[in-house]
């Protein structure tokens, strides 16, 4: 696999997904929850009998991903959670939540840009994407679904890092903001760590992906606190799990400032 390099300036925003989507504002009365029996019947049936064979038929040849600790989510299939990953990967990532939850439905928070493809909009809906809206007023919309997901015992994936750098083996820092989600609602988090060594004797690279948790809301705290405690357990965790990689084609290094007159 030939690597690579990319010069970022801010690791919190800089973005190397390359996509090139043009993002389009969400419309005002844009559904979250969809009311027809007859979509969400469709949906079920798009993303347990076509999608999930595909991606991990697709996964395994591809890079040979291995989730591992799938066990520790088995306990609380009938209660719900929330799972925050490191973003290294396109298609990879979209299917990797899925691939940890099943038999449950991943639902995931993405940016606008992911509904932004009129002919791919539906399907990547009925997939479990959940886009992240730019209004106030559509903002308490979407939270409300997240809170309804959740208390349905949704399984609810988000990354935090926001922003795709491919194969990246580092953590990047994020804020704590998405981990209102689990204090709002007290369901457990989870963090999955996505790692790389290189394949032999294929090249490339091989996936590990590992689950730790669960991270519970420290009630003990002011909900302000909640929020930055829990992201610091889950950032720890990704954290210690990405020492394990070995390998990336891909280099990451800092622009260097322009020199002044």
């Amino acid at each position: 696999m030939k690597g690579k390099t990319f010069y970022y300036s801010d690791p919190l925003s800089d973005d190397f997904a390359g996509t090139n989507i043009k993002r389009k504002p969400l419309p005002p009365d844009y559904c979250y929850l969809p009311k027809s029996r007859l979509r969400r019947a469709a949906a079920w049936v798009l993303h347990h009998l076509i999608a999930t064979p595909v991606c991990f038929l697709y996964m395994k040849l591809s890079c040979g991903q291995k989730i591992v600790g799938r066990e520790k989510l088995r306990p609380y299939r009938k209660e719900g959670y929330f799972l925050y990953g490191n973003h290294t990967r396109k298609a990879g990532d979209a299917f990797t939540p899925s691939m940890a939850a099943f038999p449950k439905k991943a639902y995931l928070i993405v940016n606008a840009d992911a509904v932004s493809i009129p002919f791919l909009k539906r399907v990547v809906e009925d997939l479990g994407a959940m886009p992240v809206p730019d209004s106030l007023q559509l903002h308490k919309k979407f939270l409300a679904a997240v809170e309804a997901r959740a208390e349905r015992r949704e399984a609810i994936a988000i990354y935090p890092e926001a922003h795709i750098w491919p194969l990246y083996t580092g953590i990047r820092p994020f804020p704590a903001i998405s981990f209102a989600y689990p204090v709002n609602t007290g369901k457990p988090a989870f963090a999955f760590t996505t790692t790389y060594r290189k394949r032999r004797p294929f090249g490339g690279v091989k996936a590990t992906v590992f689950i730790d948790g669960p991270f519970f809301p420290d009630r003990s705290l002011p909900p302000k606190e909640r929020k930055r405690d829990l992201r610091d357990r889950v950032f720890a965790a990704m954290e210690t799990r990405s020492k394990l990689s070995s390998y990336s084609p891909n280099r990451f290094l800092p622009k260097t400032p322009s020199p002044t007159a």
